[in-house]
């Protein structure tokens, strides 16, 4: 069984008399330690497709399945739970709480996932590079210091599946490459890693292409 697989996902969206098929039949699985870059133009379906794979939007047709389980077509409730529990989502500025520090990002993290285990919050920024700031809010980091801590909340409760939209895309060359490497090194502890992003050298460091144009897979 696959930490992730999704079954023929579409989505659609409305706007007056226009319908954009922002999803067509998108299928595909992510085995553990493994990563999967999702490339593809602007406006292919990357960030939906991961808006649908962590339970944030429901896909109008198709299902995702997280470790077995059923994710689409849930109450929200039950989604956020298992998104809380089994997946870490890592978008560029939307994971972090701006008024808590970064330990306290992470300590959330925790308990919106039910992490009962007794860890140091300071392992995860450590491994993440960002213990130095932990006091710090979001809005005292640099941009290489906001990825690092966004990865740290992403991974705060080890998760299964770990999903990550342009994790490098605003960031200098050398911080690019560090995410990169602890995106491998989180990969290389078994947790099945999916990533969207322009990025050829992401792409290129990942064991595996998946290609979008117009919210299809390229064969």
């Amino acid at each position: 069984m696959d930490p992730l697989e999704a079954h023929s996902l579409y989505r659609f969206f409305h706007a007056g008399d226009d319908e954009t098929l922002a999803l067509q039949g998108v299928s595909l699985r992510v085995g553990p330690g493994e990563v999967v870059a999702v490339t593809g133009p602007s406006g292919s379906g990357k960030s939906t497709l991961l808006s649908c794979l962590a339970g944030l939007d429901e896909p109008d047709g198709g299902q995702v399945m997280v470790a077995g389980e059923r994710l689409s077509r849930r109450p929200e409730e039950e989604r956020a739970r298992l998104r809380a529990e089994r997946i870490g989502v890592l978008y560029q500025d939307v994971n972090l709480v701006g008024h808590l520090s970064i330990e306290e990002n992470v300590a959330l993290a925790r308990r919106l996932g039910h992490d009962s285990r007794d860890r140091r919050r300071g392992d995860i920024l450590d491994r993440c590079g960002i213990a130095h700031r932990a006091g710090a809010r979001p809005s005292q980091l640099s941009g290489g210091e906001l990825a690092r801590a966004g990865l740290a909340v992403a991974l705060a409760n080890d998760p299964d599946i770990l999903l990550a939209d342009e994790p490098t895309g605003e960031l200098d060359t050398v911080t690019a490459s560090s995410i990169i490497e602890l995106l491998r090194e989180r990969a290389g502890a078994g947790t099945a890693t999916l990533i969207a992003t322009h990025s050829p050298e992401v792409a290129a460091a990942a064991d595996r292409e998946l290609r979008l144009r117009d919210g299809r897979v390229l064969a």
